[in-house]
């Protein structure tokens, strides 16, 4: 709920107003079609985040991931695919791309500090010839996720370098682990020494199987 006391920003006038106009190089930097440098970063990107919205405007933020290479299938310069992995079956995205095919991609890559971003038009394929370039452990996904190109360029580095994100001596991992998350917020009548053995380990060894 907005605190009544909040000085909110109401339009886009006063938004531009206090942030000021973009720099010539950042607006310039956005491309229809992907370079040759997009295709070298998308093949070294292990990691992207997939944004979506529904059709009531709800937003769902999704992470992917597969080894650098494997991630981002590119069909041509205005077209790229990624696939789906055995997960927990909520496809809350995917969902949404049925309603709302506009999603937002962005690529990183570890240590670096810049990441790519592509947003674009998504179809959900249950099949084409390219699935077979996306078998991996010998795994053929059985959904894809096809991306028509609108807009591809690099975004610079200062929230990474901010949050200092690749800076091993800033990580801190305090929290609970899984599988106390997972008891409290989740199973509470499971066995903790069940959800322990489900997120130990052998968790990774479930990746590419359904």
């Amino acid at each position: 709920m907005v605190d009544p006391r909040w000085r909110t920003v109401r339009d886009a006038r006063e938004l531009r107003d206090l942030v000021g106009e973009p720099a010539e190089r950042a607006v310039r930097k956005v491309r229809p079609t992907l370079h040759d440098l997009d295709r070298q970063w998308l093949a070294a990107s292990p990691f992207c985040l997939l944004a979506t919205s529904a059709a009531d405007g709800s937003c769902d933020v999704s992470p992917k991931g597969d080894p650098a290479g494997r991630l981002a299938h590119v069909i041509d310069d205005r077209t790229i695919a990624l696939a789906e992995r055995p997960g927990n079956r909520r496809v809350d995205g995917y969902l949404n791309v049925v309603d709302n095919p506009h999603v937002g991609l962005l690529f990183v890559i570890p240590g670096r500090d810049d990441t790519l971003r592509i947003n674009g038009r998504a179809t959900l394929v249950r099949d084409a010839p390219f699935f077979d370039e996306l078998v991996v452990k010998g795994h053929r996904p059985i959904l894809a996720l096809v991306v028509e190109i609108d807009e591809v360029f690099h975004h610079c580095a200062k929230a990474f370098l901010r949050s200092q994100l690749w800076s091993p001596e800033t990580w801190k991992d305090e929290l609970p682990s899984t599988a106390v998350l997972a008891k409290t917020l989740v199973a509470p009548d499971a066995p903790m020494a069940e959800l322990e053995e489900y997120y130990g380990e052998s968790y990774g060894d479930r990746l590419y199987r359904a």
